[in-house]
């Protein structure tokens, strides 16, 4: 008698399909949820002006961008990544580990996986064509975490797949990843400054260290590539404290989302830079008896920024800047 009525006064458990429930049904409505609450906190004047002609743009384009991607890859992201950790999770380098630990660890090496991720995204062309469309946002808002071209939506959902076959980490520890993963995207995008960042930044990215990354000057949006933890920046040197300015690329106005669809599939151009105008340049340094290093570096940061300081490309720069300097002297020097 006392064991039924203990049966019936049991606390019921949670189906055992709950993070695949959990994926498709609760973290869509939550996410829509999170992202009014921080839209409504944005709104509130912060120390970031914005004209509010490019703000309802960068929205109104961000959004039309993330409800495209929702639409066609619906089916290749989170869906698939639970295929894969239901189909993994007894193999990976976590496979042995308790739940809790394996949990703890995952999102360590999520987060990690994601800074060497973005950082490439920054170094190589090749994927920089395609995250250029990131950041050429005018403003930076709780909507710019969805500005992502969806051929980087793949090459990410990619990587995220090789991590979950790696680590053989459980359906339930993917879905709580993701989640979090969405919520700090919305969270260090957000237009709003709080007295206890220069506190929280010492843990994770906060609004003040991402604004920074999405500057428009070339030295400071390479840096602080960090997702969730700033543990990343700080170990391989590539955090920064500065103060920026002005946001997005230089030379790209603001784009409507068929404009950034199309923006993403192009190459990135060499910046053919007229020789009559780094001739002229080069005449003046020559009669100021500037020496020839200072002559290329003065090239080559001149050819950098007519092609919009797109990263990865600085040898090439110099190259350049070095052919059109010899080409400048040889008239001088006969």
């Amino acid at each position: 008698m006392l064991n039924e009525v203990f049966k019936r006064s049991t606390i019921p458990t949670l189906p055992e399909d709950w993070p695949s429930i959990f994926a498709e049904d609760v973290m869509p409505i939550l996410g829509v949820v999170v992202f009014a609450v921080l839209l409504i906190i944005e709104i509130i004047p912060s120390r970031h002006k914005i004209f509010k002609k490019i703000l309802f743009q960068s929205y109104q384009t961000n959004i039309s961008m993330f409800l495209f991607n929702s639409i066609i890859l619906s089916l290749l992201s989170v869906s698939s990544l639970l295929l894969l950790a239901e189909q993994y999770h007894h193999n990976g380098i976590l496979s042995m580990y308790d739940p809790p630990i394996k949990l703890a660890l995952a999102f360590i090496l999520l987060d990690l996986t994601l800074y060497v991720w973005h950082w490439a995204n920054h170094r190589y062309d090749v994927l920089w064509i395609f995250h250029k469309v990131h950041h050429s946002d005018k403003s930076m808002n709780v909507s710019t975490a969805f500005r992502i071209h969806f051929i980087e939506v793949l090459l990410t959902t990619l990587v995220k797949a090789l991590f979950v076959m790696a680590t053989g980490v459980e359906v339930a520890v993917v879905a709580s990843c993701e989640a979090v993963s969405i919520f700090f995207a919305m969270f260090h995008h957000l237009n709003f400054s709080f007295r206890t960042e220069k506190w929280l930044k010492w843990i994770i990215i906060v609004p003040a260290m991402h604004r920074i990354h999405h500057s428009s000057i070339r030295k400071e949006h390479d840096s602080n590539y960090g997702a969730i933890f700033s543990i990343w920046d700080r170990l391989f040197r590539t955090a920064s404290d500065l103060r920026t300015g002005k946001i997005g690329l230089p030379n790209i106005k603001a784009l409507n989302f068929f404009e950034l669809l199309h923006f993403g599939l192009m190459p990135i151009a060499t910046a053919k830079v007229q020789l009559e105008v780094v001739n002229q340049q080069f005449d003046r340094a020559v009669k100021q008896s500037v020496n020839v290093d200072a002559m290329i570096a003065e090239a080559a940061y001149y050819i950098a920024e007519k092609r919009g300081f797109t990263p990865g490309r600085d040898l090439f720069d110099w190259l350049e800047a070095e052919r059109y300097v010899k080409e400048s002297l040889q008239p001088s020097m006969g």
